[in-house]
């Protein structure tokens, strides 16, 4: 089964031959050595590029062993390089290969090379690229898959593709398995003998209980705004653990940079400014996510705000959570701030939307609920209520859009109606 990754590979085509190494980011098993050495190589192939102009070293191959060993790399890369022509140079799992830096910025000294590489360490967040490379490194970050991917290989129809993505996620490899336990198994074994253990590891982390509880904490408040100091009050109320505000920021800020998840700052619309208290954490993998809960808290508003999150991310756009100060008056008649929520600010370039997300808008109190929020931004820019369905996207009365989830995953345009 072959997935198109159409976002992903046009992307690597047009950084092709721009003079910097094209750094592949994205958490474990999304696909990055599959959209490298299966569809980026194939393209090449098929653009009357010659094999022996694609230079492929996956480093973490027995094979390889001895390439791991950085100046024995760099002379067999240099070697084979023959003739003037370019020659494209794909490396998978470079942190195999001690002092990998000082040899792809001196391949890149080469005049005619094109260099792409992949890595699973912390070497290849997005805050280190440029330090690494010195300017030089193009990072593109890939995701598990989106709902379109997933449903384009997926052999059912969209309800039984929807519930399955809501459950298990979108790790490629998911789309392989047929049943439900393979699923499930797939999910908790990976959480935690892989991702979970990058994180300790890497970070030499000794309070492994403690990260492993804080995991299920986020897990279980995704959607919902949180800070580092109410958890710590909950930990030592509620568990009788000492875990500092500080240590909690350091692991999750550990576990943002695994691309384990992200977090979603808050911002003041009338105000101009982002709130640093209360940021809202979401999974990068929703599979992942219900794992660690054992398939448990499966509440469809909190997921589907989610998997928005994601998709929006994954388009390449900046999302925020959006706060909205308003005055109000009290049962007594006495005038006070409230806040109100808008899901997602969502901004690209010069464009701006408002996005909610509601799994139905059944009630006059769910309606007043989400639009309440919308009637209290003075601009202009267009305001989405996303819900569940396939209700194709139309204008309420009050000049709002209102979009079924299936229509806003399956049109990569859908934000533009």
């Amino acid at each position: 089964m072959e997935i198109k990754r159409d976002l992903y590979l046009n992307q690597l085509i047009e950084k092709m031959n721009n003079g910097m190494i094209k750094v592949i980011t994205g958490i474990r098993r999304c696909g990055k050595s599959y959209l490298l050495f299966r569809l980026f190589k194939n393209y090449l192939v098929q653009n009357n590029i010659k094999e022996d102009h694609i230079i492929e070293i996956t480093l973490d191959g027995i094979e390889n062993e001895e390439l791991r060993d950085p100046k024995k790399c760099y002379t067999f890369i240099k070697h084979s390089i023959v003739d003037n022509d370019i020659y494209y140079i794909l490396l998978d799992e470079v942190q195999f290969m001690n002092r990998f830096e000082e040899v792809l910025n001196s391949l890149l000294r080469i005049a005619n090379v094109d260099i792409y590489v992949t890595g699973s360490n912390s070497k290849f967040l997005s805050s280190d690229i440029v330090t690494e490379f010195r300017g030089r490194g193009d990072e593109l970050r890939i995701y598990p898959l989106s709902f379109a991917e997933f449903y384009s290989v997926y052999d059912g129809d969209y309800d039984d593709a929807w519930d399955d993505y809501m459950t298990y996620g979108g790790l490629p490899q998911i789309a392989q398995f047929t049943t439900d336990k393979q699923k499930s198994d797939y999910l908790k074994n990976m959480f935690n003998n892989a991702y979970l253990k990058d994180v300790i590891d890497r970070n030499q982390i000794v309070s492994k209980d403690e990260i492993g509880t804080l995991v299920d904490v986020l897990a279980s408040a995704i959607g919902s705004p949180t800070n580092p100091t109410k958890i710590s009050k909950t930990f030592s109320s509620e568990r009788h653990i000492q875990y500092s505000n500080k240590t909690i920021s350091n692991h999750i800020d550990f576990l943002v940079e695994a691309f384990l998840i992200s977090k979603a700052q808050r911002y003041d619309i009338k105000g101009r400014k982002y709130i640093s208290a209360n940021i809202k954490y979401y999974f990068t993998d929703l599979g992942l996510r219900n794992a660690r809960l054992n398939f448990r808290q499966q509440e469809p508003t909190h997921i589907m705000e989610n998997i928005v999150y994601n998709e929006l991310l994954i388009r390449g756009y900046n999302v925020d959570v959006g706060v909205v100060e308003v005055n109000t008056k009290n049962s007594k008649g006495v005038s006070q701030r409230k806040q109100l929520e808008i899901d997602f600010i969502v901004n690209r370039g010069s464009k701006r939307y408002y996005i909610q997300v509601a799994y139905d808008l059944t009630t006059e109190e769910k309606q007043q609920q989400e639009f309440n929020s919308f009637k209290n931004v003075n601009d202009s820019f267009k305001k989405i209520v996303i819900v569940n369905g396939s209700k194709k996207p139309y204008y309420n009365n009050d000049g709002f859009v209102i979009m079924g989830m299936k229509y806003f995953l399956l049109n990569n345009n859908s934000l533009e109606f």
